[in-house]
């Protein structure tokens, strides 16, 4: 459903992300790890075509992003960790908004409307300013509106920051719903601990370089003992 090959991008004499070669298959959860300043957003940016690589191929739900950049976006929604919203819009004008830039058929599209507000409680915010709100609602009005047109494909960037534990709860248990109803799900993160809950894959990058992908059975293997997740972490990435 994702495939990176080969792709590398610059950004004056920076390097960021560097000659990266990837798979995501359907039904997967891939967890990308990886320090401050290690190449995970930009890699994420590529993926949902808000930047371009300087080098490589980069395709979604089978279509390369290249040529196919509105199609892909039919079929793919982007979690970033800033909550990106029209602050002088209600969180019930911004599901309005969706509705007509996915194109939904509106009594379908009402129904789900109800039932997204209904999972993460947002019945008392809906017509409220989103300037009014605080960092966490907006946070769920953000997660709540990339769920709502239904996609194939869910990129997420720290998805937990701003949340309270009850709702980072329900944002995973969420995530692996959409997970068994055949869903593909490319998360960044360095909270190690979302990592080890979730993933059923999990890239390790590091200065730009993909330097370890696997299981965490096949991660332990790489690092060459059996212990917590942190600990496999540190060693790969201080050997580099």
């Amino acid at each position: 459903m994702i495939s990176l090959k080969n792709v590398t991008k610059v950004f004056g004499d920076t390097v960021a992300v560097d000659d990266l070669t990837l798979d995501i298959r359907k039904g997967e959860l891939f967890t990308f790890l990886g320090p401050n300043a290690a190449g995970k957003t930009t890699t994420i940016k590529m993926i949902t075509g808000l930047l371009r690589p300087t080098k490589g191929e980069i395709s979604v739900v089978g279509l390369p992003l290249k040529s196919h950049l509105d199609e892909v976006k039919k079929h793919i929604s982007y979690i970033p960790d800033f909550p990106y919203l029209y602050e002088k819009l209600t969180p019930l004008e911004m599901f309005y908004f969706f509705q007509d830039i996915y194109e939904m058929e509106r009594e379908k599209a009402g129904e789900e409307m109800q039932k997204i507000v209904e999972l993460f409680n947002l019945e008392e915010y809906k017509e409220t300013l989103i300037e009014n709100l605080s960092h966490g609602i907006k946070q769920r009005v953000v997660i709540a509106l990339s769920l709502f047109h239904d996609p194939d494909v869910i990129v997420v960037d720290e998805p937990m920051v701003g949340l309270d534990p009850k709702t980072a709860k329900l944002v995973k248990t969420v995530l692996r719903d959409r997970i068994q109803k055949g869903k593909t799900i490319f998360l960044s993160t360095h909270q190690l601990h979302v990592a080890q809950e979730l993933a059923d894959r999990i890239g390790i990058i590091h200065e730009g370089r993909l330097i370890a992908q696997g299981t965490l059975s096949e991660i332990e293997k790489i690092a060459g003992k059996r212990d917590s997740l942190e600990e496999l972490f540190l060693e790969i990435t201080e050997k580099i």
